[in-house]
């Protein structure tokens, strides 16, 4: 009474759980590669979204002009930084 490996291990391999393997281990890889694409999307579009509610900043000329119209320096003082930094 010999066993036949070789038959029964390709019974098992396609009529029993080998299959159903395969296909779980394809259908998780390709779960991983849709939470990568969509990680990396959500990380671009966030990095977007940051750059466009920052404000550029202010040139130099920009906060002198404020700070004379609020009164901080004369006119002497701005028209000295005025030549200054133009």
């Amino acid at each position: 009474m010999t066993m036949q490996w070789e038959g029964m291990a390709h019974d098992s391999w396609f009529w029993g759980w080998g299959i159903l393997w395969m296909v779980m281990l394809t259908a998780f890889w390709l779960l991983i590669l849709l939470v990568l694409v969509l990680a990396v999307r959500w990380l671009w579009q966030a990095g977007s979204r940051i750059q466009s509610i920052q404000r550029p900043e202010e040139s130099a000329i920009e906060i002198l002009k404020k700070r004379y119209a609020r009164g901080e320096i004369g006119k002497e003082e701005f028209e000295a930084k005025k030549r200054d930094l133009l």
